[in-house]
Order: C-alpha cells, then sequence, then structure tokens
C-alpha cells in the first residue's frame, strides 16, 4: 500500500512559525511537566513535523538542509525543547531509515506520527549477533521526545557468540538498533536545568531480540540505501546543524525581549531609558550583529555541504567547515542569550517574565557535546594541516 501523503502546499519554516502562538500558550506548562503537551504533539503531527528529513520514497518530506535549519530555528524561537525533540527525532529517523531495507522503514514511518527517540550511546551496552539479528542488553540516557514516540533507537558495538568484536567492513561493527518504545523500561529521571519538555528520560532493554532489518549501521557508506544528499553527509553535522539551529531560535528570542524592554524601561542604575543609553545601543547593535552572523555562517555552510553533497563532490573541507559553523554558531547565540538575561535586570529572573525559562534552556543548549571547543580545535588542526585524529566529524 502506497502510504505517501499528497505534497504539502505549504512550506516547512511558514508550518514551523504557524505554531508559535499555540508553543508558548502551553511553554509553561510543557516545563512544568517535563513533556510536551497532547495538544502540541497532535499540532506537531498534524503539520507533519517528524518526517522533515525522511525520504520522499518513504512518504517524507526529505527537505533541503537550510529550509531545515530555518524550521527548526522557527520552532526553538517559539520553544526550545520542541525544537530539540523535532530535530532529535527527524535526524534518528531518517538517518536510521535511509540505511533500512525500503519496506521495513515505510512500514515504522509511513504515517506522520511514528517518531523515533534516540539516547546517547553508554559503555554498558553489548549486542550479540545471533541467527536472523541480535541480542541487545544495555541502558542509554537523553531520549529527547521519547514519551511521544513510537520507536526507540539505541548504539552498540556488536560482538560474536564468543564475546569477540564482530568485524564488517574491515572495522569493528558499530551498529544502531531500532525497536518499540513499549520493549523498553523507561526510568523517569529528567530532572535537569534547562530544556526540560523534552522529557529526555533514561531507558533499558535486557536480551532484547532485534531482527537484522531494524539495525543499521545508520553512518556506514557501504550500507547507505537513498542517494539524496542528507544522507551522504550523514547523522552528526544533522544533527549539529539542527541543534546550533535551536540555540540560534532561542538566541533571537531572548534578543528580541531584550530589545522589547529597552523600548520601554527606566533604569534604577542609569539617570536615562534603556533606549536613550548610549552603553545599551551599542550593545544591541553588537548583539544584532554577532546573531545575524553566525546565522548567515551557518546557512552558507550549511548550503555548501549540501550542494556538494547533491553533485556527489562532498570533501572533508565541506564538513570541516559546516562543524565550524555549527559550533561556533552555538556558542554565538549562547553568548548573546546570556547578554540578553544580564540586561533585563531583575526583570528576567521572574517567572512571568519571557528570560527565565528561556535563559534556562539556552544554558542546557549550551552544554551540549555539539558545542563543545575541542571541534574548534579540531578544526584549527585541519586548517594547520597538523595530525588531525577525528573518527566523525
Amino acid at each position: 500500500m502506497d502510504t505517501r501523503l499528497p505534497p504539502i502546499a505549504t512550506a516547512a519554516p511558514d508550518r514551523a512559525r504557524a505554531l508559535r502562538p499555540l508553543l508558548d500558550a502551553h511553554g509553561a506548562e510543557m516545563d512544568r511537566r517535563r513533556e510536551v503537551t497532547p495538544e502540541v504533539v497532535a499540532a506537531l503531527v498534524e503539520a507533519d513535523m517528524l518526517r522533515l528529513l525522511l525520504p520522499r520514497s518513504l512518504g517524507g518530506q526529505e527537505i533541503h538542509l537550510v529550509e531545515y535549519a530555518k524550521t527548526i530555528e522557527a520552532l526553538g524561537y517559539a520553544d526550545a525543547s520542541v525544537g530539540w525533540f523535532i530535530n532529535q527525532s527527524n535526524v534518528s529517523s531518517s538517518t536510521s531509515a535511509a540505511a533500512m531495507p525500503a519496506e521495513t522503514a515505510r512500514s515504522m514511518w509511513g504515517t506522520p506520527d511514528m517518531g523515533l527517540a534516540w539516547g546517547a550511546r553508554h559503555n554498558n551496552s553489548k549486542a550479540v549477533r545471533v541467527e536472523g539479528g541480535y541480542r541487545l542488553t544495555g541502558t542509554w540516557s537523553f531520549a529527547s521526545g521519547g514519551r511521544h514516540t513510537t520507536w526507540l533507537g539505541a548504539h552498540s558495538a556488536v560482538q560474536n557468540p564468543d564475546g569477540t568484536p564482530l568485524m564488517r567492513y574491515g572495522r569493528p561493527d558499530d551498529r544502531s538498533f531500532v525497536f518499540r518504545r513499549s520493549e523498553a523500561r523507561i526510568i523517569d529521571d529528567w530532572e535537569v536545568l534547562g530544556l526540560r519538555g523534552t522529557g529526555s528520560d533514561t531507558y533499558v532493554v535486557e536480551d532484547l531480540f532485534v531482527p537484522d532489518d531494524r539495525a543499521p549501521a545508520r553512518d556506514a557508506l557501504e550500507e547507505r540505501r537513498e542517494p539524496g544528499p542528507l544522507y551522504t553527509l550523514m547523522s552528526t553535522l544533522l544533527y549539529a546543524t539542527g541543534f546550533c539551529s535551536v540555540t540560534l531560535g532561542v538566541g533571537r528570542r531572548l534578543f528580541d525581549t531584550y530589545v522589547e524592554l529597552a523600548r520601554g524601561k527606566h533604569s534604577r542604575a542609569s539617570p536615562n531609558a534603556m533606549a536613550l543609553n548610549n552603553a545599551i545601543q551599542r550593545e544591541i547593535g553588537l548583539l544584532e550583529a554577532r546573531l545575524s552572523a553566525a546565522r548567515a555562517f551557518l546557512h552558507e555552510a550549511a548550503l555548501e555541504a549540501y550542494e556538494a553533497a547533491a553533485a556527489g563532490k562532498l570533501t572533508i573541507d565541506h564538513r570541516i567547515r559546516l562543524r565550524l559553523a555549527t559550533t561556533h554558531g552555538m556558542n554565538e547565540a549562547t553568548d548573546v542569550s546570556v547578554a540578553s538575561y544580564r540586561a533585563a535586570g531583575t526583570t528576567a529572573i521572574m517567572n512571568s517574565a519571557p528570560f527565565e525559562r528561556r535563559f534556562r534552556d539556552a544554558m542546557s543548549a549550551s552544554q551540549h557535546l555539539q558545542a563543545m571547543l575541542p571541534h574548534i580545535e579540531m578544526v584549527g588542526r585541519h586548517i594547520i594541516g597538523v595530525d588531525n585524529p577525528v573518527r566523525h566529524i
């Protein structure tokens, strides 16, 4: 049966922006509940936000990478947890599906409500090769949006029944495993500073059989079944582009709120209204430049990498440049968020004001691996031309 939906007339960024009033209205409640509300989940499904990157051959939209970045930024502007969840699910679903048999992938993501949540790799896991599949045991954390998805996924190295590493393609086999959420034991431990609405719980499986067709090596080009440029870029840079876009959206929202405050507030620490304060005028101009420049760099690097991948000419230079743009963008957006929060004075600490929750979200997003400065050091090594031992970019 053909499960593909008719083409969606409205562009993805516009559909995301249209969700803003609903996300604004539910933001505090999602933060309190530590999960996306049912009303928001339903709206995201209706807007087909869970299949933005899924191959068209499987019923997805497979949108351009820059269009995707704008979509996630628009969601992040409205609510960081929603943007984070949608990015995590889209990249996980699409890269897994692109390495699976088509019929399996189509049966899993043929309708717009079948998301996938993914946890960080945990050293305490093992996947034993058996007839027809694998026996998976392990614990994984940070399954963003996992309370609202049908599927969970996990990474693990694969071993033979005798405990020795399984070799494939001349290297140890490192594989992804997709299984129903109902097959895992969920640990409700998401007690955190920000991004609370992601509900990023820990989950456990014990000796779970996962068949071959749901155990892709999603970043092994040898197993990639889809030719599109998104799947040539692979998961790490897709995650990075989306998470950077979330932080740019949060940074823009905090900055816009700061500007609105400056137009109408009189600081007790200054004889002048904020709008007439030269220091504030200068700061607002510089923050606008930093945020706009980071966004432009991200979109430029994403466009170059996407077009190179589409032409079959993707190089390490393209990948390195996109890595630089994403890590740099996350750090610039964080600095803008901090400056906007501090400029608001005591107004910023009030739960009733629009700063406090989004500041916590910005700080939590800034701690993600994709924002870590060693990525910048890797770029520097590449530019200089010295030894650069890197597995993933």
